[in-house]
């Protein structure tokens, strides 16, 4: 068992590998990005990666406090569902309307793996292989639709 310390210490050994690692990176624009926090121009719509003790997950959070601007969001991203799922060349699960860690309403599309921890440093090749095909792949899909959500802002 780690101590807080110890574990947050971990943690931002990890993000820090993390982003170096996928530093030399171009976006799909061809510009260089933060990665590890990417930013997706649009308030209220994030995408995020994260890793704990027993699990790893990504994926594009909706976090606008009004449930009924945050489904439009959501609708919104549903238009593109296969366009999405075709660019990552996998399925991911969907979420209206579920509560974060913090118990704030929130809703999600994301690919979460089972077994790996961010505590053990022989999982981090295992983490990196979850995270950088599919954040890339995320910024390719993004690129692409970001423009169908100007109606939203």
């Amino acid at each position: 068992m780690y101590s807080k310390e110890e574990a947050s210490q971990l943690t931002q050994q990890f993000w820090t590998a993390f982003g170096q690692y996928i530093a030399p990176q171009l976006s799909a624009e061809g510009l260089k990005v933060n990665w590890v926090n990417y930013k997706t121009g649009l308030k209220h719509v994030y995408f995020k990666m994260q890793a704990g003790k027993r699990s790893a997950s990504i994926a594009i959070e909706l976090t606008h406090p009004d449930p009924g601007i945050q489904e439009l969001f959501f609708e919104q991203f549903r238009e593109f569902k296969n366009i999405l799922h075709a660019t990552l060349d996998e399925t991911w699960e969907w979420e209206l309307h579920g509560k974060d860690e913090y118990g704030k309403t929130i809703s999600r599309i994301f690919k979460q793996i089972e077994g790996v921890s961010i505590f053990n440093k022989n999982d981090w090749p295992a983490l990196i292989s979850f995270f950088k095909p599919r954040i890339i792949t995320l910024d390719e899909f993004w690129n692409d639709v970001k423009y169908g959500f100007d109606a939203l802002k």
